[in-house]
């Protein structure tokens, strides 16, 4: 079992013509990683934003965007270090790190509004 997110956007719907509207859901995005990462997330000060936003009051993909874009240029500016996290048995190594926040922050830039799902 690992980390899994998901991004999920509100709609309202109508099937009458305008009539009547349903409030439904979409999930516009999902992801996941592995929890042999959390080091690494930890040391480029991701960890709260992926493993625990509701913890620290990040409820929208627009509130961890900030935190997604320096956690990513700091993985990019320094992957030798963050190489030294990864997981000895494989499961969990920065190349997979890198493009998991890659897509995520890709994912809550074209979502902001989108509500964060976190399954652990």
């Amino acid at each position: 079992m690992g980390l899994n997110v998901s991004l999920t956007v509100q709609k309202w719907t109508s099937y009458d013509k305008g009539e009547t509207w349903t409030e439904e859901y979409e999930e516009v995005y999902e992801g996941g990683t592995t929890h042999n990462l959390t080091d690494m997330a930890d040391e480029c000060d991701l960890y709260e934003s992926l493993w625990r936003p509701q913890e620290v009051f990040r409820y929208k993909a627009k509130d961890i965007i900030p935190k997604l874009k320096m956690g990513l240029m700091d993985l990019k500016l320094r992957p030798e270090h963050f190489k030294k996290f990864n997981s000895p048995n494989g499961w969990g190594m920065y190349e997979h790190f890198l493009e998991f926040v890659e897509k995520y922050l890709k994912a809550c830039q074209e979502y902001p509004e989108a509500e964060i799902g976190i399954s652990r």
